[in-house]
């Protein structure tokens, strides 16, 4: 255990090649892939919360059921799509970064739209009435309330980015771990702790922590001195 542990520190503090591209792959492919949640699930989410129509109820419902989406069947669909007898297989996605990240945005786009939907609803329940009695349009209500809760909704982002980095079914499945192209931090560190590789497989795990760490920290702070400047 020592020696792994002075493995570990030696791959960190030089800067391991592998440890460098393995992480940097990981965080690009889930910052796109939050983004795409973020572009999708925050309008998604405002609008079912500031629209009236019959079966928003069921639509509700299905979009926090969806919240709990199982990531290897995401990735199981999503295969089947991209293979060579797929619909879209003609696309050569299969078994690329492009694949992880369309299956992250799947997963991540729900979450997104189901917490949004939920702090839409609270500003609603405070400005619904001024802004209904200036017959705005939902998709305006939607804007308006979104610019108002814009600090409340880095938490959705927060959200998706966790789910996002930390998820291994998925990307797995699409992706094939393959190494030097497809191999992220978390199928990195379930291969090689397999292989007996414990040191790179520790490092890989403090960077994913310490990425983790420094966005929340990020986040809180920014979130802070927005509150602080604009109230």
């Amino acid at each position: 255990m020592s020696q792994t542990l002075q493995e570990t520190l030696f791959r960190l503090s030089t800067l391991d090649r592998d440890v460098l591209s393995i992480a940097w792959l990981s965080l690009r492919v889930s910052l796109t892939a939050v983004g795409i949640g973020l572009l999708l699930g925050i309008p998604l989410g405002s609008l079912i919360a500031v629209a009236r129509f019959p079966g928003r109820g069921a639509v509700v419902g299905l979009l926090n059921a969806f919240m709990g989406l199982p990531p290897v069947i995401v990735g199981l669909v999503l295969y089947l799509l991209l293979s060579r007898s797929g619909p879209l297989g003609a696309l050569g996605l299969l078994f690329t970064p492009a694949a992880m990240v369309a299956a992250q945005a799947l997963l991540a786009t729900p979450l997104v739209a189901a917490l949004t939907r939920q702090v839409i609803a609270d500003a609603e329940a405070h400005l619904g009435e001024q802004l209904r009695s200036l017959r705005l349009s939902a998709p305006r209500r939607a804007g308006v309330l979104i610019y108002d809760a814009r600090f409340s909704l880095f938490t959705a982002a927060l959200a998706a980015f966790g789910r996002a980095i930390s998820e291994i079914g998925a990307v797995l499945v699409v992706g094939g771990n393959i190494d030097g192209h497809t191999r992220t931090m978390t199928t990195a560190i379930s291969l090689e702790t397999q292989k007996g590789d414990l040191s790179l497989a520790l490092a890989l795990g403090a960077v994913l922590m310490a990425l983790v760490l420094a966005v929340n920290a990020a986040a809180a702070i920014l979130r802070g001195h927005a509150a602080k400047a604009y109230g």
